[in-house]
C-alpha cells in the first residue's frame, strides 16, 4: 500500500511540474499539441544507422508516429505532409547518453541540434522525470528522456531539498542503508536509471577527477538496490580506480572514463560495459565560452585532452563499446553537441558509420531501446534527420541539422530553402 501510494504521489508530483514548465514556457507547447500527421520524405538517400551501405533516393513514410515504409515503391498516405529532399540525406536521430537537461528551452536546443533522445546523467529536482512525462503526453516534442533524477553522491549537496526524505543524508550518502535509501528516493520518483559515482569531478577546480569516491562495496550497494527496482546503474568516473570498481560492481556504463588503464578496458569489453566519454566536454574546459570558463581547468584540460585521446583509441582497439555523450546542460551558452562528439571520433581513428552508430543504434543498445529507435527500418520510433550531404564522405556534414523528427512530429524543418 505504502510503495502503490508513494509511486501515485510522484506520479502527480511530475505531472504538477510537467505543468509548472510549460506554463513557464508556453511557446514550447505549440507544435506538439496538434495532432501526429503522416510525413512522406521524396528523394531521400538514407543511412539507417546499421548498415554499411545507404539506400539512395528512396521514399521513407512516417505514420502513427513511426517508420511505416522505406523503399523506392511505398504507398504513401493521401493526408501526409510532403518533403522532397532533392537528394539530401536522412539518419536516425541523435543520442545524448549523458545530458543534465532541465529547462523547456534546454530541451528544444537539444531537439533542434537533432537529438531526439537523450539519458539524462542527473537533475537537482527531478525535472528530467517531468520533461519525460511531457514528450510522452505530447506537450513537447521531444526528445524523448529516460531520467535519472538525483544522483548519488557522497555529498547531495542542494539535491537534498528535491525529496524530504533526503534530509536524513544531508551528512552524507556512504553506508549501505544511506545508498539504499537514495536509490529507493530516486525509484519512488519513477526514474529509468540511477546515477552514482566513481571518481570525483573534472569540471571543478578544486577537486582531481583521478580521486576514488565509492569503493567496490559502496558501488555494488547501489547496483544491488537498483537491480531490486529494475534500473540499471551508470557512474561517473574519470580515474581508473574508481571506474574498476565501478565495472567490477556491476554498472551498464562508465562515463568519462579519462585515465582508465588497459586493465579497466578489459574488463568492460569482458562485462560489455559502455564506455561514454564526453570527449567534447575537455574541448569545452579548454575552449573560451560554453559551459566552462576558468583558468584551471583550461591548464587540466590541457593536460586531460591527450590522455583521452590515447584512451578512447585503446577502449576501440579493446573492443569495448563507446557511445556519444556530451555532459551539458544545453544552456543558452552551451557550445557542445552530439555532432561535434560524432566528428571527435572520427578524429580519434572511428570510420564514420562507426561514429554514427556510436550515436544511434549502438547508443540505443546502450540505453535499452535497441528495439525501439536508434536506426531507419520499418516498425521503429520515426525519430530522424535530415542534412545537406553524405556524412560518410565528409563527418562534418552532420553539424547541419535542417529537418529533425521526433516520434512522428516535425520538430524542425527549414526546408525549401528557396521561395
Amino acid at each position: 500500500m505504502f510503495a502503490f501510494a508513494t509511486r501515485r504521489l510522484a506520479a502527480l508530483l511530475a505531472a504538477l511540474l510537467a505543468a509548472l514548465l510549460a506554463a513557464a514556457l508556453p511557446g514550447a507547447t505549440l507544435r506538439a499539441q496538434e495532432p501526429v500527421r503522416p510525413v512522406v520524405f521524396l528523394h531521400a538517400n538514407v543511412i539507417d544507422g546499421v548498415s554499411a551501405q545507404p539506400l539512395r533516393d528512396v521514399i521513407v513514410v512516417l505514420a502513427g508516429g513511426r517508420i511505416a515504409a522505406v523503399g523506392a515503391n511505398v504507398a504513401r498516405p493521401a493526408d501526409a505532409t510532403v518533403i522532397d529532399l532533392h537528394g539530401r540525406w536522412i539518419l536516425p536521430g541523435l543520442i545524448d547518453a549523458h545530458t543534465h537537461i532541465s529547462t523547456l528551452g534546454a530541451a528544444k536546443r537539444a531537439l533542434e541540434s537533432g537529438v531526439t533522445t537523450v539519458r539524462s546523467a542527473s537533475t537537482s529536482n527531478f525535472q528530467d522525470v517531468a520533461l519525460r512525462e511531457m514528450v510522452k503526453t505530447g506537450k513537447i516534442a521531444g526528445p524523448d528522456v529516460l531520467a535519472a533524477g538525483v544522483f548519488i553522491s557522497p555529498d547531495l549537496g542542494e539535491s537534498v531539498l528535491a525529496d524530504p526524505r533526503l534530509a536524513a543524508l544531508a551528512s552524507g550518502v556512504n553506508t549501505p542503508a544511506e545508498l539504499a535509501l537514495a536509490v529507493e528516493v530516486n525509484a519512488d520518483h519513477g526514474v529509468d536509471v540511477i546515477k552514482t559515482r566513481g571518481t570525483e569531478r573534472a569540471g571543478l577546480p578544486n577537486t582531481d577527477p583521478r580521486k576514488q569516491s565509492y569503493t567496490e562495496a559502496q558501488l555494488r550497494a547501489v547496483v544491488e538496490a537498483a537491480a531490486k527496482r529494475g534500473l540499471p546503474v551508470l557512474a561517473h568516473a574519470h580515474g581508473d580506480e574508481g571506474a574498476y570498481a565501478a565495472v567490477k560492481a556491476g554498472v551498464k556504463s562508465i562515463e568519462h572514463g579519462t585515465y582508465l588503464s588497459d586493465s579497466t578496458l578489459r574488463l568492460m569489453a569482458q562485462t560489455g560495459a559502455f564506455l561514454v566519454p564526453t570527449y567534447t566536454t575537455l574541448i569545452d574546459l579548454r575552449d573560451a565560452g560554453g559551459d566552462y570558463d576558468d583558468p584551471v581547468l583550461h591548464v587540466r584540460a590541457l593536460h586531460m585532452i591527450p590522455v583521452a585521446q590515447k584512451m578512447v583509441r585503446r577502449a576501440r582497439e579493446l573492443g569495448v563499446r563507446i557511445v556519444t555523450g556530451v555532459d551539458t546542460q544545453y544552456g543558452p551558452q552551451s557550445v557542445s553537441r552530439v555532432s561535434h562528439e560524432i566528428i571527435s571520433f572520427t578524429e580519434l581513428g572511428f570510420t564514420p558509420l562507426e561514429a554514427i552508430k556510436a550515436a544511434t543504434s549502438l547508443a540505443a543498445e546502450c540505453l535499452g531501446l535497441s528495439a525501439k529507435t536508434g536506426r531507419i527500418a520499418s516498425g521503429f520510433e520515426a525519430d530522424l534527420i535530415v542534412v545537406e550531404g553524405n556524412p560518410l564522405d565528409d563527418i562534418r556534414q552532420i553539424q547541419d541539422v535542417t529537418v529533425v523528427v521526433s516520434n512522428g512530429r516535425v520538430a524542425l524543418n527549414r526546408l525549401p530553402f528557396g521561395k
